[in-house]
């Protein structure tokens, strides 16, 4: 199976809803974030590894725990995405921490400073 195929897609879009759904309902590790979101799932093309994109609302501590938590439940997470997908091989799992999200955010305010910056000196030339 090629990587860009469309069948890699379907798969890449079943395992994320499924893991999301499992992350959300499933773990009851308390060390795991309640605000913790999966962007993006990558399934090599021959169906053994994945790597899951995982955001975690909160500081540095609340995101390397929760990423400690999801390691420790990666077998409890396997076997409950091959028991929802019907597929020959379940994927084995990498938890990978997301920073785009929180970039993206950072590069957000960043940008309203410097407009607001601009239009304030505007305004002074002004008078």
């Amino acid at each position: 199976m090629r990587k860009r195929s469309i069948k890699n897609t379907r798969v890449n879009t079943e395992v994320l809803r499924e893991l999301s759904n499992i992350i959300r309902g499933g773990i009851k590790d308390p060390r795991v974030a309640p605000f913790t979101s999966v962007v993006a799932a990558e399934v090599a093309p021959d169906l053994k590894t994945c790597k899951a994109f995982i955001s975690v609302l909160g500081d540095e501590k609340a995101q390397n725990d929760t990423l400690e938590g999801l390691k420790s439940a990666e077998g409890y997470i396997r076997r409950e995405l091959a028991r929802t997908l019907n597929m020959r091989n379940t994927p084995e799992i990498h938890f990978v921490l997301d920073q785009s999200i929180e970039y993206g955010v950072n590069m957000s305010k960043k940008i309203e400073e410097v407009t607001r910056s601009m239009t304030t000196e505007g305004e002074n030339d002004v008078e």
